[in-house]
């Protein structure tokens, strides 16, 4: 029924269960969804991931999905309106998929570089990422899906991330890593996810943190649903403020809280308060109601999202809008009149990454590669060469282009599921070789994929199988991989997701079609993912690098792709190195040193080093654009669109330079010793000159910076105040800019950054035309937390205006003074 349920109607509906059904509620039916109650006319709630798109409940790729840019991209767009649009589409395909809740967004930062899952974070500032967050919470939710901001708290990086014990001090916890998740709750998330990590001795899922700041000063109403597994207690978790166990069926709650609470050491008040939130949420979505309207828990049917013409349009517009132009020496836009030849590179081409690694990932119906699009941007009036460069990495899953199911001959592979004596139980065709959830009958021992593979070139072929337990690869009958491969990590996103593959190598005659057979047996405790993959010959670098460099020699301009593969930005998985995997380094100086008017395009998640950056004529940075990568990402190339991302995270010239970077713990603790001092932040303290600061990026004008406004005086207790900064559109085409404003206070008795994001406003201009931004700096802004005091404090005195494009440009700049300040609300 989409409404506030009263507290009144909360405590009739509590009346009417007792201790077993109320704890029942507080586990999972199942891995996605919750239990219903037809006592008080409760129905399941279905939960999916995730940040760029709704799976579902299912990994399965005949069940496609909408594919969103990553949440970096997000971060990119310094544009809230759009990223709302953006959350209603999440909140249309959640109801075209029947789920409830959306397990987004993820608002922990990028504090190091190195960390594996930043393309699921928007940004590295505490204040970018909490109005971003905001912003999708309040697209999601008001289409009646509800939203859930996690990884709550500090859950910033993934190695030892099940155990890690986070060490912050209280300050910086207040001011950076809870501030966005402060900032989800006053725009109204009904769900915060406790992550897998402890913060300051104790594991997120027992914190005294999931009570205060976030229940009682905040005023958060909702449900603290657990990252899945990562409640491992019965009564130091239930008397925390976690309220909802996933996933089920069972628990460390299940009949041990109701003997907790029976032996007096769970108060019976407790498990009410998790029992009412869970029933307010319930209201939130639409399942409390009569018995009839929620007996199946079955959402009225939305728009096939999927297939709408509004959808493509959106997702093409989004890319652009977070794709960054890093550096232009004039070469962008391409103007296609003037192309007879374009040479684009790499593969990343035909093969983009749309979208980063692990638990978040979907399948999306069709992607646009930006090889095709540029094709079709041109059409036909310029000759487009393809040249794939170096390989990358370990080869991918079996896709259905190059193989078949041995059964019916369609393009696939053919899926099977055994009973210990060999006895078929299932048998499906499915698309690809990566299957993380084969069904499991009674009875089922082994799964199999099995597919004819047609190679395309002769020579040494590697293939593999990715899972745990006993696994055998044959060939042809020949046996690559007969072994036990036992299961030493309880990582969900490994078990379940991107498990270990074990590769081995085989000749193979060009077009001479053979027969591919993998199995692995199911064991207690290691999922029943496989994965196999089969990949040609590896090309030789140097001849193709030398290929490349050639058909840029010969072309008017060249593209060349480059960026992370599967293995080198996912969940579970912190990166070691900032280079690009492989040759492309190699790749991207060849083509600079043949064609000067070479545009890079990077196609990652999170920084990567450039250090050829100088050599290029334009270096673009796209992220993980999902499934409108290609029209998108032609759309800037060609000047349809402007490029409109900024920085939302410092790119330092190389991994050595960057000011915070750790994220292995030593002895299972993780102390973020640089306090308040990560990001921007960061590299203002230490004097470094990153090689592009947090903010930047470029459009196709070029903006005068001409005047700034700010209040001279402020009392202390002011909700916020407004600067105005006017600029001047100086270009020859009409352009956004980005106007951001920085605070500053050099002779501050308390430490500060040497400054630090205070508000932003975007600006539209035609050329000669000037715009005044308007932007408001909340009251949050001026405040620090005293630990002495436990509580907000403003500091009395000057504080610097900062205004420009940019963490390190500074244009413009006024002055505050703040007066006397006793204790400052939130």
């Amino acid at each position: 029924m989409n409404e506030q349920v009263t507290e009144e109607e909360l405590d009739r509906l509590l009346e009417k269960l007792d201790l077993r059904q109320k704890v029942r509620l507080l586990t999972g039916a199942t891995t996605w969804r919750t239990h219903g109650e037809p006592a008080v006319a409760l129905g399941w709630m279905a939960t999916s991931d995730g940040p760029a798109g709704v799976r579902g409940e299912a990994w399965d790729e005949r069940d496609t999905s909408v594919l969103l840019p990553s949440a970096s991209a997000l971060g990119a767009m310094w544009d809230e309106g759009l990223v709302a649009r953006l959350g209603g589409l999440l909140a249309s395909e959640a109801r075209r998929k029947g789920v409830h809740i959306v397990l987004a967004p993820t608002l922990n930062l990028h504090r190091s570089p190195l960390g594996g899952r930043h393309f699921e974070c928007f940004s590295e500032d505490p204040e970018l990422t909490g109005r971003t967050g905001a912003a999708l919470i309040r697209g999601i939710q008001a289409h009646g899906t509800a939203a859930t901001a996690k990884h709550y708290v500090a859950n910033d990086s993934e190695t030892e991330r099940l155990t890690v014990d986070v060490r912050v001090d209280e300050r910086v916890l207040r001011e950076v890593y809870l501030a966005p998740f402060e900032a989800a709750v006053e725009a109204g998330v009904w769900l915060v996810m406790a992550g897998y990590n402890g913060v300051n001795g104790a594991t997120m899922t027992e914190s005294p943190l999931l009570h205060e700041p976030l229940k009682s000063e905040w005023g958060f109403d909702g449900v603290v649903v657990s990252d899945w597994g990562a409640v491992r207690s019965t009564v130091a978790s239930a008397l925390a403020g976690q309220d909802l166990v996933m996933p089920g069926p069972g628990s460390a709650w299940d009949e041990a809280l109701v003997r907790a609470v029976l032996d007096g050491e769970v108060p019976t008040g407790a498990v009410d308060d998790k029992v009412r939130r869970l029933l307010r949420l319930a209201g939130r979505v639409g399942v409390l109601g009569s018995p009839d309207e929620v007996a199946s828990s079955v959402r009225p049917a939305a728009p096939a999202a999927a297939h709408s013409r509004e959808v493509p349009s959106l997702l093409r517009r989004a890319v652009a809008a977070g794709s960054v132009l890093l550096h232009n020496r004039g070469l962008l836009p391409l103007d296609p009149a003037a192309l007879r030849t374009v040479a684009v590179i790499g593969a990343h081409a035909t093969d983009p990454r749309v979208q980063g690694g692990g638990s978040a990932g979907v399948f999306p119906e069709n992607v646009i590669t930006p090889l095709d699009a540029v094709r079709a941007a041109l059409g036909g009036g310029s000759r487009v060469l393809h040249v794939p460069g170096p390989a990358l990495t370990v080869p991918p899953p079996l896709r259905a282009a190059q193989c078949r199911n041995p059964r019916d001959g369609l393009a696939g592979v053919l899926l099977r599921v055994l009973d210990a004596a060999g006895e078929e139980l299932y048998a499906g065709h499915r698309l690809s070789g990566c299957q993380l959830e084969p069904p499991r009958p009674p009875g089922a021992h082994v799964v199999e994929v099995s597919a004819r593979l047609l190679p395309t070139v002769g020579g040494e072929w590697t293939f593999g199988i990715g899972g745990f337990g006993r696994m055998t690869l044959t060939v042809d009958g020949h046996a690559l991989i007969d072994g036990e491969f036992p299961c030493e990590t309880d990582d969900p996103a490994v078990v379940h997701v991107s498990p270990p593959v074990q590769y081995a190598r085989l000749p193979l005659m060009a077009a001479h079609a053979v027969r591919v057979v993998a199995r692995r047996e199911l064991s207690e405790g290691t999922g029943r993912a496989v994965v196999v993959t089969a990949g040609p010959p590896p090309v030789e670098s140097g001849p193709a690098i030398a290929r490349a460099a050639d058909a840029a020699r010969h072309a008017d301009a060249a593209v060349v792709f480059v960026g992370t593969t599967q293995d080198s930005e996912r969940e579970g998985h912190d990166r070691t190195s900032l280079a690009l995997p492989g040759d492309q380094d190699e790749l991207v100086r060849a083509v600079t040193a043949a064609n000067p008017r070479t545009v890079v395009v990077l196609n990652t998640g999170g920084p990567v080093e450039t250090p050829w950056r100088a050599d290029a004529g334009a270096l673009l940075l796209t992220w993980f654009p999902g499934q409108e990568a290609g029209h998108g990402i032609a759309d800037v190339l060609f000047g349809r669109a402007e490029p409109g991302g900024r920085l939302p995270t410092t790119w330092g010239a190389a991994l050595a330079d960057a000011p915070v970077t750790g994220t292995r713990p030593e002895g299972g603790v993780l102390p973020y010793i640089e306090g308040l001092h990560i990001g921007h932040r960061a590299w203002l303290r230490e004097g470094r000159e990153p090689a592009y600061w947090f903010g930047h990026g470029l459009g196709y004008t070029t903006w005068a910076y001409e005047e700034v406004t700010a209040p001279a005086v402020l009392p202390a207790d002011a909700d916020s105040f407004t600067v105005r900064a006017r600029v001047l559109n100086t270009g020859e085409r009409r352009g956004r800019e980005v106007v951001q404003v920085y605070l500053a206070r050099p002779d501050s008795a308390v430490e500060r950054p040497p400054r630090w994001l205070a508000g932003y406003a975007a600006v539209e201009a035609d050329p000669g035309e000037a715009a005044t931004a308007a932007i408001t700096v909340p009251a949050r802004a001026l405040r620090h937390w005293s630990r002495t005091d436990g509580g907000w404090r403003v500091e009395p005195g000057t504080y610097q205006v900062i205004v420009g494009p940019s963490a390190g440009a500074s244009p413009l700049r006024a002055a505050v003074v703040v007066g006397d300040a006793g204790r400052s609300g939130r």
